[in-house]
């Protein structure tokens, strides 16, 4: 089974500008993301994928493989998919977030690892909700899964809704866990999902993978251990490079 990773990585972001070229510590955020998607031995090839010359060019600079996309993409699962169409040798796709310059190895092994079960279509990543800020921060999707370790449904909200409880009680009640955002999917499953139109529980939310689920996808999910840092403004690369 050949495995691509793939980071896709735009300039205009309307929270952080420029943010893929960002210094940390003497390298850039896209170099650091791409570096540790390189240690994963189960990836064949990672390529990022960019429609800016300066990012381009960046990767170029420091020996990364790079391909140019198109500006129209509305999200990094179609900037993937344009990229997965050029590279038709690969079976897995594995889309790696380009604002996560600390992304564990081990993680991306995790996610590829659901793919030794042929029946998985799509897969991401959750960790267990340690505490009641995590809880109720609508930033920080929720998943609720089943006992084939699929995703039923991804919310915003804590779900399910402990009765008869305070909230600050819910986390002694129920394992809840929370959406860790990176995704594999089968290179044909991958062109499939991209065709499909916005759907009512995805506007609601404001959450892409509701509509493969709406749709009738099958998400697996795999437990990580590791916490991520996303950076998606200018104050979270200073406490990131605060802590």
């Amino acid at each position: 089974m050949k495995i691509l990773g793939i980071v896709p990585a735009r300039y205009a972001s309307t929270r952080f500008p420029g943010k893929p070229l960002a210094d940390i510590a003497g390298k850039s955020m896209i170099q650091r993301v791409y570096e540790q998607a390189k240690k994963c031995q189960d990836l064949s090839e990672v390529i990022v994928a960019t429609d800016d010359k300066r990012i381009f060019d960046h990767v170029v600079g420091f020996r990364g493989m790079v391909v140019v996309t198109s500006a129209d993409h509305q999200s990094g699962t179609d900037r993937c998919a344009e990229v997965a169409l050029r590279h038709p040798q690969y079976d897995v796709i594995i889309n790696i977030q380009g604002d996560e310059p600390y992304i564990e190895p081990e993680q991306i092994s995790k996610l590829a690892g659901c793919f030794k079960d042929a029946n998985t279509q799509i897969a991401t990543l959750i960790k267990k909700v340690k505490n009641e800020q995590e809880l109720f921060n609508p930033n920080s999707p929720k998943v609720v899964v089943n006992k084939s370790s699929e995703a039923i449904y991804f919310s915003r909200s804590a779900l399910p809704y402990i009765r008869g409880q305070e909230q600050q009680n819910w986390l002694q009640h129920y394992t809840y866990f929370k959406h860790i955002g990176i995704y594999g999917y089968r290179a044909d499953i991958l062109q499939q999902i991209t065709k499909l139109p916005v759907s009512p529980l995805e506007k609601a939310e404001s959450l892409e993978q509701l509509r493969w689920i709406e749709n009738g996808y099958k998400i697996k999910v795999a437990e990580t251990e590791f916490e991520t840092f996303a950076v998606d403004t200018p104050e979270d690369l200073k406490n990131l490079l605060g802590r």
